[in-house]
């Protein structure tokens, strides 16, 4: 019996490369010309889609200063969207998915845009949903600090309903192009909104010709209880972490009944989680290397900052060799601190760092080592992929090779991966297992 198929798809950056290390490019240019090449290697190797992640701010929650930010070139973070753009202008598959945030982009203006960059990209646009999670992002747009959590998906439960509108205030068939009556698009066809909410307000309609896709196809990470209900509402995929096959197991099954709960299919939600494969040739070979990247203290500050900058909790403050306090709290983002608090309980911070080579489940080994722990993943969890990220410090081409061309062949090989797209539209590759 053929084993089911699942989703790969990419997680990173619009940051400087691994500018420093061995393996690097310098960090140089901000063309976006290394992650063109990144886009084709990912379409190259069957990858449903890219995940652009976003930041509107230079943290400075690590030790009360934006150096450690700057120092590990966590930020300069350019904006995703002329990226994905650019991606998707130079492959033909792949779906692109920046983040924009449902806090600081208005309505309107987000659903002109996602209408307009999918006709770009022929049907392969996407957009990861999010609140935002900072008080700093919050600053740079006028505001003293972020809405609490609770109120912002109650905020993001209105703004995806205008947008949706938005975006369905054409008919599919409004453009009709009759020459003989000298009609480009169909009055009756194209629709005022008029959306008056407790948050947002809109005329509409879209002055943007209705997208390939209707919207793009929709991306969200919920965690807590009201992000999972947010998500399994509207996404089409989820970003999700599991550091147990039960746990992983546990979530997927929660999104689905609540997919169902909001009178979806639980096939049309993909669930994809969280890893960073590392790979090489032998057994022995894989753990020295991540042994050398543990153990640089360079590594683990770069850690803490990157997890202090979205969780908003100074992780300087705290022992390395001790435990975290367990009562830590956020308004940032809970998920992300919950799951790397939950990887060891009663590990030191040193020890929860070392953890975290990769998010999730530990997948380091040889190519075929690791292609059937994922496969055997899985099939313990039920579907419906991963989504793949550097582990260590800035993205490289070496690692990007090391998954399209060692680990991606031995997941084609079990039949566990695509080997082809079956279609054009990006939300249709999605749906095909």
């Amino acid at each position: 019996m053929a084993p089911e198929r699942f989703h790969l798809a990419w997680f990173l950056n619009f940051v400087a490369d691994s500018w420093n290390g061995q393996w690097g490019s310098g960090g140089m240019p901000w063309d976006g010309e290394f992650y063109v090449e990144v886009a084709k290697d990912l379409e190259r190797a069957g990858f449903d889609y890219v995940v652009i992640e976003d930041k509107l701010m230079v943290s400075d929650a690590y030790g009360g200063s934006t150096e450690s930010n700057l120092k590990h070139a966590i930020a300069p973070k350019h904006d995703p969207v002329p990226l994905a753009t650019l991606m998707a202008y130079n492959t033909s598959r792949l779906g692109v998915v920046p983040t924009m945030s449902t806090s600081f982009y208005p309505p309107f203006l987000l659903a002109r845009l996602c209408a307009t960059v999918d006709h770009i990209a022929h049907g392969r646009f996407g957009w990861n949903i999010v609140t935002s999670a900072e008080d700093r992002s919050a600053q740079n747009f006028g505001l003293e600090k972020l809405y609490e959590h609770s109120l912002r998906y109650d905020m993001a439960d209105e703004y995806l309903d205008v947008v949706t509108q938005l975006w369905d205030s054409w008919e599919p068939d409004a453009v009709v192009r009759d020459r003989a009556s000298g009609t480009y698009a169909d009055h009756t066809k194209v629709h005022q909104v008029d959306f008056r909410g407790r948050f947002y307000s809109s005329r509409g309609p879209l002055n943007t010709v209705r997208s390939p896709q209707g919207r793009p196809v929709l991306c969200q990470a919920g965690a807590s209880p009201k992000g999972r209900n947010f998500a399994a509402k509207y996404a089409d995929t989820i970003i999700a972490v599991g550091n147990t096959p039960a746990e992983m197991k546990a979530y997927r099954d929660d999104i689905r009944e609540r997919a169902q709960g909001h009178g979806r299919k639980p096939d049309d939600c993909k669930v994809l989680f969280l890893v960073s494969p590392v790979v090489d040739e032998t057994e022995e070979a894989v753990r020295a290397k991540v042994q050398r990247w543990i153990s640089d203290p360079d590594y683990i500050e770069h850690v803490l900052t990157e997890l202090s900058s979205i969780t908003e909790v100074d992780f300087s403050q705290f022992d390395l060799d001790q435990p975290l306090p367990e009562d830590l709290t956020t308004n940032g983002e809970r998920g992300s601190l919950e799951s790397f608090m939950q990887r060891g309980s009663g590990k030191t911070l040193r020890e929860l760092v070392g953890l975290g080579i990769s998010p999730g489940i530990e997948l380091v080994g040889t190519p075929d080592s690791v292609a059937d722990k994922m496969g055997e993943l899985m099939a313990e969890v039920g579907g419906d992929g991963f989504l793949l990220t550097c582990p260590s410090g800035g993205l490289t081409r070496r690692y990007v090779t090391e998954i399209t061309d060692g680990l991606v062949p031995a997941l084609q090989r079990r039949g566990l991966t695509r080997t082809s797209y079956g279609f054009e539209h990006f939300r249709d590759n999605l749906l095909e297992f």
